[in-house]
């Protein structure tokens, strides 16, 4: 169970390198990765380009949510080297171990689900792929694909600003 959710985020990790390779490439890592085989099925330079820019949105915000999970993990756990002074009014609160603990449970808690979301992710990526250059049938793919791409932006255009 844990290997497949590792195998299916490092999927989805790949998948924004993956969507400048060659088809054979594309079609080729699902197998080697997750050992599902993706057939293809009537593969053209539209489909390769639709593939790419789908893989790419999607891949992009799978890359920000990782970084995020590294970032929520690592202020969590290293609260006091990061929040020097500003334990008063933080969660966890007034005091230094309150803030800590809080913050470090936080982190653990919170970096596995986004890991998770990232596994999610990348069984999406393979739906694609199967779905624009296998011939499968899944219609629901491209529309969520295009959902997560553009909901990503706008989240990461949204943490930019807040930063």
């Amino acid at each position: 169970m844990i290997g497949a959710v590792a195998r299916s985020a490092f999927y989805e990790l790949l998948a924004l390198p993956l969507a400048f390779t060659r088809v054979r490439t594309r079609l080729r890592v699902p197998r080697l990765l997750l050992r599902e085989p993706v057939g293809a099925h009537n593969i053209s330079l539209r489909r390769c380009l639709i593939q790419s820019v789908l893989s790419g949105g999607v891949g992009l915000l799978g890359w920000f949510l990782a970084m995020l999970s590294v970032l929520v993990l690592v202020r969590g756990l290293a609260y006091p080297l990061v929040a020097a002074d500003g334990y008063e009014t933080s969660w966890g609160g007034p005091t230094l171990a309150g803030a800590w603990l809080v913050h470090a449970a936080l982190g653990a808690l919170i970096a596995p689900a986004f890991v998770a979301v990232i596994a999610l992710f990348g069984r999406l990526q393979l739906r694609v792929t199967r779905t624009v250059l296998g011939g499968d049938r899944s219609w629901w793919a491209i529309p969520v694909a295009l959902v997560l791409a553009a909901a990503g932006g706008l989240f990461f255009v949204a943490w930019v600003h807040q930063i």
